[in-house]
């Protein structure tokens, strides 16, 4: 039995450069199509929101001077080009998919509703959404609680490059001890950077689980699925 039945998908921008550093890496966005595809199969519902961090990012284009409202329409663009990604790569594995989007932009995407987006779920299709809320200010971190909460998600499944939450970067810092579970009054705390302060009131308000796992470890995606421990639970 499935400990998840629907989830939202939380994939950053960078994630999709694999090792080239930048842009997107078709290999390793086919293995992502494999992963959401093998969780697809058993009969869970799959919603994607992805960041556009590998492409833009909204507070780069300001540290350059340019206007934080501008830069942010260009992130979300960013986020559109990623979701168009991974929807060819799925429907390439022979998954259906829908995007929708915070900003609607015919004839590539329309506009993201909760209505659709549950239809679709129900229908068995992925459904990828784009550009972030639709509005500047919001990062796809906040975006992701939101259509998450809209969705009636179970939970947001946070894929990232190391296996959960810990005390410091475990990248930098390698007496750096992992969470297994916490809360998120414990989260808030300790002051760990888990997801934006927005994105994480909305979900500790929501009562919207977070599972924080390495996305880029083959298998991890159904593992989580299917309840084995592995990442780290904020809830």
């Amino acid at each position: 039995m499935m400990k998840f039945k629907r989830i939202l998908l939380k994939l950053s921008g960078e994630a999709l450069e694999g090792n080239q550093g930048y842009g997107i890496d078709p290999q390793r966005l086919a293995d992502y199509a494999d992963e959401i595809k093998s969780v697809v199969d058993e009969g869970v519902q799959v919603a994607i929101v992805i960041g556009g961090g590998n492409i833009f990012r909204g507070l780069q284009g300001t540290s350059e001077g340019m206007d934080r409202v501008q830069g942010d329409y260009m992130g979300m663009l960013a986020t559109v080009i990623n979701s168009m990604a991974i929807q060819a790569a799925l429907e390439k594995a022979g998954v259906k998919v829908k995007l929708l989007s915070g900003l609607a932009i015919e004839p590539v995407c329309e506009a993201m509703s909760r209505r659709k987006a549950i239809g679709h779920l129900t229908n068995g299709e992925v459904v990828v959404i784009a550009a972030g809320t639709g509005n500047p200010y919001f990062t796809t971190d906040s975006a992701s609680a939101l259509r998450a909460i809209e969705i009636k998600a179970d939970a947001i499944l946070k894929g990232t490059r190391v296996d959960g939450v810990y005390t410091a970067d475990p990248e930098k810092d390698p007496s750096a001890v992992k969470y297994n579970a916490l809360s998120f009054e414990e989260a808030y705390e300790k002051g760990l950077k888990i997801m934006d302060l927005t994105a994480f009131t909305l979900c500790r308000e929501n009562k919207m689980p977070i599972v924080v796992f390495n996305m880029n470890q083959k298998g991890n995606l159904l593992k989580i699925i299917k309840g084995e421990t592995l990442g780290s639970v904020v809830s």
